[in-house]
């Protein structure tokens, strides 16, 4: 019936059956509880009103700088597309998940002047 091993495998095969999910959510003792996100059909907001901030970042990459972009309001589809753009002007990598943009390196600068360049005008810079 049941098995002896109740705790989920340390790696390897079946590691990504008890992955968490990205609420912190680890374990649960309700039976009926599932990871699954409620993943809701917002529409994305046009540029003039998206709430976007960039700001530089090192936490936890191993003291490399990252320049953030968060507040990103739509679809996701949407979010990388405006992430492969960002990516492309400034000529650096990145990537873009979760509602923020990650690009390679302190720019700030071009990422401020193209949002803003585009149509983007609640932006600041922290």
């Amino acid at each position: 019936m049941f098995s002896e091993n109740k705790n989920p495998p340390a790696g390897g095969r079946g590691a990504k059956k008890y992955k968490p999910d990205t609420r912190g959510f680890v374990y649960s003792t309700d039976p009926n509880f599932s990871f699954k996100e409620e993943h809701s059909n917002a529409e994305t907001l046009p540029p003039e009103q998206q709430m976007l901030k960039v700001r530089l970042d090192t936490k936890n990459r191993a003291g490399k700088t990252v320049t953030l972009i968060e507040g990103f309001t739509g679809k996701e589809e949407d979010l990388q597309n405006l992430g492969k753009k960002l990516k492309s002007f400034c000529g650096t990598g990145g990537s873009a998940k979760d509602g923020e943009i990650i690009v390679q390196g302190d720019q700030r600068e071009k990422v401020l002047q193209w949002l803003v360049k585009n149509g983007y005008k609640q932006v600041k810079k922290k």
